[in-house]
């Protein structure tokens, strides 16, 4: 592998580790903000199930299906797996926001390492 494939290859990893998690929480975040904020102060319990509601809904295992219940209860049913989803998804982005920090500071820990010539830090990764 040359040296060009190798920045390339970091560049990909680093855009998908943590560009894609950070941009996607902050644009959702601000999507979100004026639907959480009350007596202009935001409510930020209900902020983090908004912005989880894409991350958990599609690993929830287990939906609650309506049957036989009139609209009402049906909306509510629906609201629950959403709130749910919400609460799974925001444990989630929390984790992959922890884990793009991570990588961020292993990054530029790896860059300052080459700078000033130390060559004992390997990737043990790959």
């Amino acid at each position: 592998m040359t040296y060009t494939e190798e920045n390339e290859m970091r560049g990909t990893e680093f855009f998908k580790k943590v560009l894609v998690p950070v941009g996607l929480a902050a644009l959702l975040a601000a999507l979100f903000y004026p639907l959480c904020v009350e007596n202009s102060q935001c409510d930020y319990l209900k902020l983090w199930i908004f912005v989880g509601i894409p991350f958990g809904v599609q690993r929830m295992f287990l939906w609650i299906i309506p049957r036989g219940f009139d609209i009402g209860s049906t909306v509510g049913i629906v609201v629950f797996n959403l709130l749910i989803g919400g609460v799974i998804g925001g444990i989630i982005l929390t984790g992959r926001l922890i884990l793009a920090a991570g990588y961020l500071l292993k990054g530029i820990i790896k860059v300052l390492f080459h700078f000033v010539g130390i060559h004992g830090f390997q990737d043990r990764t790959s």
